[in-house]
């Protein structure tokens, strides 16, 4: 195979360290013990896929191995030695794949190999690929000579999955964590790949590659290569044509659809979901895509629009200040939990797509869902139940199931003239098991249960498998006791509200962002720059005073 028809991810390979982007500290750190003759037994390298864990270890075993020297690495001409690393045939350098040599008789032959000095090399290098996917017993018979190999020997291992490797092997090595390239130093290495191929590219298909490719070269290599070769009649491969070619849609659509879904706009919503559907979009790539623009909106005042980053361009940079600055951080947070709850039901349903359309119309009729300040008002403007489908009364009737224990239980002493507590919201009752000591349905009550309705000695919950089986028994038995009144406990197939310690989070993360808005903290930053806020609190005047 010649040099030109190889894949650009081949024939872009670094040979030499100057070649390599993103990994210039670790190179140097290892080169510079290879001259202070302070090398290892053996190396570790770990990272993502395609940001040179494999070409580092071939460069690191050309430098110990290179006739010229380590002071007089090979760049263009290569030695002997270089040549045949570079060709994976060199005698003493065994390169090998722990995916498909995985037992422990592999291992043993070699480590029997390894007995013998090298033959025409200054080191006995073993490169091992993936090595995470030798079996325990291998591991375990390469340990002592991982520890104690003869002074020609080196291992060089690579993986993916630094977690499954044993403690005791990654302590005998040097290891080295390989970070994702950075999007400035790779668009630039891409521009200059599209140079030299001559090929025609905008720079904004360059930065939706480098966005794709999450970080790694070999995959950038591999998406520049397809959009390439996708235009070979010499126009310019654009963002349009790196869209259709990669399956990504224009985040600009999306930020639109938040826009309509904020208004309420149902048929616009649905109309600009399908179309992003039609365009090959997979839902659970939609509600990924979906969430990371509701962190920008929630967090675009925190966010600097730099060159090095390519998530947003200009005009969504702006679009989303704009929708941020007229939307409550409370609704971007609910849209978040409902969207992350929507994922995993994609799981358990047949046809993903409809559930993402109804998630979608969830959301509209979210729109409004405020926590009101009033710590006594138990109302939650709940706008989710106009969604809930209309049951049958039949159906309905079997669904809503009272627990006629809690009547017939009720011990006849308590029917006695004790003074009677009036509770007229949820929060009361939340308030006065607290001052009875009751923990356990303090706890059920603010963590398992999501209310319907609470009203005239009746209180309708949504069915919750978390609830502790005895809940209503035991409730029953409470409000009867302190109210003198029995009341009536039913679970609903409706949805109810959240819960009220899910309701408290929202509203604590809510004060905590004001508060760090406020003129208060910015002064207190400007003397104390290192200040970091931890915690609110509030504090009573009365007792204050």
């Amino acid at each position: 195979m010649t040099n030109n028809s190889k894949v650009l991810a081949l024939k872009y390979r670094p040979q030499v360290p100057e070649d390599l982007i993103g990994q210039e500290v670790v190179i140097e750190t290892i080169l510079n013990g290879i001259k202070s003759k302070k090398t290892p037994n053996a190396y570790l390298f770990t990272g993502i896929r395609g940001v040179g864990k494999t070409t580092i270890a071939r460069i690191i075993a050309k430098a110990l191995n290179c006739k010229n020297g380590i002071d007089n690495l090979c760049k263009e001409k290569f030695c002997e030695n270089c040549s045949s690393i570079i060709n994976s045939n060199h005698i003493d350098v065994l390169e090998m794949d722990a995916a498909s040599k995985t037992g422990v008789d592999d291992v043993r032959d070699l480590i029997e190999f390894s007995r013998y000095g090298p033959t025409s090399a200054q080191y006995k290098i073993f490169i091992i690929d993936e090595v995470h996917m030798l079996s325990k017993q291998a591991f375990n018979a390469l340990l002592k000579t991982l520890e104690e190999p003869p002074n020609y020997l080196k291992f060089i291992f690579a993986t993916t999955e630094i977690k499954k490797i044993p403690v005791t092997v990654v302590s005998r090595c040097q290891r080295y964590d390989l970070s994702r390239i950075k999007s400035d130093q790779l668009f630039d290495f891409l521009k200059d790949v599209a140079k030299k191929e001559k090929g025609l590219i905008s720079d904004e298909a360059l930065k939706l590659i480098v966005k794709i490719s999450e970080g790694s070269v070999r995959d950038s290599l591999s998406l520049l290569d397809r959009g390439l070769m996708s235009n070979i009649n010499g126009s310019e491969f654009t963002l349009e044509n790196a869209q259709k070619i990669y399956g990504y849609f224009d985040k600009s659509f999306l930020i639109e659809l938040i826009e309509y879904l904020l208004k309420g706009d149902e048929k616009n919503v649905i109309k600009n979901y399908r179309k992003l559907f039609d365009a090959g979009i997979e839902p659970k790539s939609f509600l990924n895509d979906f969430l990371e623009v509701l962190y920008y909106i929630k967090n675009i005042n925190s966010i600097r629009l730099e060159g090095k980053i390519f998530n947003l361009n200009d005009g969504e940079f702006k679009k989303i200040l704009e929708i941020a600055e007229k939307t409550d951080p409370q609704e971007i947070i609910l849209f978040w939990q409902f969207t992350i709850k929507t994922i995993d039901e994609l799981e358990i349903v047949s046809n993903p797509n409809l559930s993402v359309e109804m998630f979608l119309v969830r959301l509209i009729y979210l729109k409004g869902y405020k926590i009101k300040e009033d710590i006594n008002n138990e109302s939650l403007i709940s706008s989710i139940e106009k969604e809930t489908v209309k049951i049958d009364k039949t159906v309905e009737t079997v669904n809503q199931i009272k627990n006629v224990s809690q009547e017939d239980k009720i011990d006849p002493k308590l029917e006695t003239n004790k003074k009677k507590t009036e509770i007229s919201s949820f929060r009361e009752l939340i308030n006065l098991c607290n001052e009875r000591k009751e923990m356990k349905l303090k706890y059920e009550l603010e963590t398992n249960v999501n209310l319907v309705s609470f009203e005239n000695f009746r209180m309708e919950i949504s069915f919750n498998d978390n609830l502790d089986k005895d809940f209503i028994k035991e409730l029953s038995h409470k409000l009867f006791e302190w109210t003198g009144s029995r009341w009536i406990i039913t679970l609903s197939q409706k949805k109810g509200e959240i819960s009220t310690k899910e309701k408290d989070q929202i509203n604590q993360r809510q004060i905590f962002e004001q508060v760090k808005k406020s003129d208060i903290y910015k002064k207190v930053l400007e003397i104390l720059p290192d200040a970091e806020l931890i915690d609110v609190k509030k504090i009573d005047k009365e007792s204050n005073d």
